[in-house]
């Protein structure tokens, strides 16, 4: 099973959950199943993004912790800088 079918086979297994929950086939206390169930994919939603933006800090945060990785982007700028010099764009020096 590739990766893309496990992420979505376990969307799928959690979208039919929160279905049967939602619709009261599942059947929860009134509290729960009147305040909490509704707001339950808002909730998943942004827990998502801020996972999403934790992970993008983090990159950004630890991107010198990888010297073979920032001697390799600065190598392919200079080679690109090269090229298109080489095209005739003005590419400005730093």
């Amino acid at each position: 099973m590739t990766r893309a079918q496990q992420t979505i086979s376990i969307a799928l297994l959690l979208t039919s959950l929160y279905l049967a929950v939602f619709t009261e086939v599942i059947p929860f206390p009134e509290k729960i199943q009147k305040e909490i169930v509704p707001v339950i994919p808002f909730w998943a939603l942004i827990s998502f993004g801020s996972y999403l933006l934790f992970k993008l800090g983090w990159g950004v945060f630890t991107f010198n912790d990888v010297p073979e990785a920032h001697k390799e982007l600065m190598g392919q700028i200079q080679q690109a800088r090269a090229e298109l010099k080489a095209k005739g764009v003005d590419v400005g020096e730093d």
